[in-house]
């Protein structure tokens, strides 16, 4: 273990960085965070109404789909790490292969991303949480829980990576475990309806007519396949990062997808009225099939499982995101670099950048107490903005690669390299546009154009800074 923290402090110190933090999390525990991140139940449970609605039972071939085209990125995002494994994970990446502007807006992207992606899972846990304990929420009192949600994981978080590291493998296990015993059980002793369902588009049309149904179910899938960055983000605390985060994205994509698809196919096969799902007409399809399989009191067992992993995935959404604003900080590249740069000297975390991450989302959620289709619209953003980032880094790998850029880490692609850039490229751009694309022309144009209009407000406000607070020509 000492050699290999040698040889990490080596590599660091030929990248002109000296770490202060503890590398104290292990290969599992660095997976499980990714794991947690990706979350299955919270993606699968979260947006399986709305990806039924929108396409039918042939959604679930979008987890397939959708998790083959991540995996393409995710053996980007291992090339880069591998030679940079340093925490921050996107922004230390583009820096390094481009340059520092785009570096900067690809912080920015992200870290906007993270801080509302942060509020969208408390706020869609909260309604888990009230129907867990019995009660019924007024819609301002569902914002408190939520709040609260994010007050409990930063207190977490600010214990240390210590603490942060055994919650993670943690949830995990909960979190995995409760995947297969439950979906196990529902495809054993509650199915519904056959196999073939997963090929009956229904009403939305037959071949090519039903392509456009099928494009808007798959924004349910995307929202479940982005997390396996976070392995990297801590890259400067998990030893032998430059193979190990590699290996752990890679694990996040098979498991973490291979346990939202399960979960997906067992729901979709236990549906007690398929009809009323995809109609609509049954508003919370997942908690009426867990009821009439499981009864009230299994139905309570399997809500605190999923208040396990809403409360995981929270506590690693905050984890990449002041990791992320510490690696900023420390270049200088934001107000309030030198209090967000430090590190505390008891449990080595960047204790400032970690109530950042949860007092912004907090007040984001907290919008919905007087604005709720504004908190709606400002979530909606949570998922392209990760996508915009990604691709960022996806392209920058990819420009490198154009000026000479070889990998040179203990993980690479070798002559597979360029085609798996560009095709993550490829399949990166049609996921944003894909995201993008209004779909509900009924619907008030901040509603069918919330992708789209919080984007623009993101990339322009970075660009506004960048453009006054000149922050990339501060010394890196």
């Amino acid at each position: 273990m000492t050699e290999h923290h040698d040889a990490d402090a080596a590599q660091l110190k030929d990248l002109g960085i000296e770490s202060g933090f503890e590398r104290s999390m292990s290969f599992w525990e660095n997976f499980s965070l990714g794991f947690t991140y990706l979350s299955p139940v919270v993606g699968v449970y979260s947006v399986f109404a709305m990806a039924l609605k929108a396409g039918g039972p042939p959604m679930f071939w979008n987890y397939i789909l959708v998790g083959l085209g991540q995996l393409l990125v995710c053996l980007v995002f291992g090339e880069v790490v591998s030679q940079y494994p340093i925490s921050g994970g996107l922004y230390p990446w583009t820096l390094r292969l481009i340059g520092k502007r785009t570096a900067w807006m690809a912080a920015w992207v992200y870290g906007w991303a993270l801080f509302t992606t942060v509020a969208a899972v408390a706020v869609g846990g909260s309604p888990f949480m009230a129907q867990l304990l019995g009660l019924e929420l007024s819609a301002s009192a569902a914002i408190w829980v939520a709040v609260a949600m994010i007050v409990a994981t930063t207190l977490l978080n600010v214990s240390g990576t210590r603490l942060l590291a055994r919650v993670a493998m943690f949830g995990f296990v909960c979190e995995l475990v409760g995947a297969i015993v439950v979906g196990g059980y529902l495809l054993a002793f509650h199915r519904h309806h056959p196999l073939s369902i997963l090929f009956e588009t229904g009403s939305f049309g037959s071949g090519a007519s039903y392509l456009p149904a099928f494009l808007a179910s798959s924004v349910a899938a995307m929202f479940c396949y982005y997390g396996f960055e976070a392995c990297g983000d801590v890259a400067e605390e998990t030893p032998n990062a430059g193979t190990a985060i590699p290996k752990s994205m890679r694990m996040t994509i098979y498991i973490g997808g291979g346990a939202a698809s399960f979960v997906c196919l067992a729901l979709l096969l236990a549906l007690p009225d398929l009809g009323a799902a995809v109609s609509g007409a049954e508003a919370d399809p997942v908690g009426a099939t867990l009821k009439g399989a499981l009864g009230v009191t299994g139905f309570r067992v399997v809500l605190a499982v999923v208040m396990v992993s809403f409360l995981s995935c929270l506590l690693s959404l905050q984890a990449a995101a002041s990791r992320l604003l510490y690696s900023f900080a420390r270049d200088k590249m934001i107000f309030g670099s030198e209090t967000l740069s430090r590190l505390s000297p008891n449990t080595k975390v960047p204790v400032a950048a970690l109530i950042v991450t949860g007092v912004v989302p907090a007040l984001i959620a907290s919008l919905g107490h007087w604005l709720q289709d504004a908190v709606n619209t400002i979530i909606s953003f949570a998922a392209i903005g990760i996508y915009i980032a990604f691709q960022m880094v996806v392209a920058s790998a990819l420009l490198a690669r154009l000026r000479g850029w070889k990998p040179a880490g203990p993980f690479t692609l070798g002559t597979w390299g360029w085609p798996v850039n560009v095709a993550a490229l490829v399949y990166g751009t049609g996921a944003v546009v894909n995201m993008i694309w209004p779909r509900s022309p009924a619907d008030p144009w901040y509603v069918n154009y919330a992708m789209l209009v919080t984007s623009a407000v993101v990339v322009a406000s970075g660009f506004a800074y960048l453009t006054l607070g000149r922050p990339h020509l501060k010394n890196v």
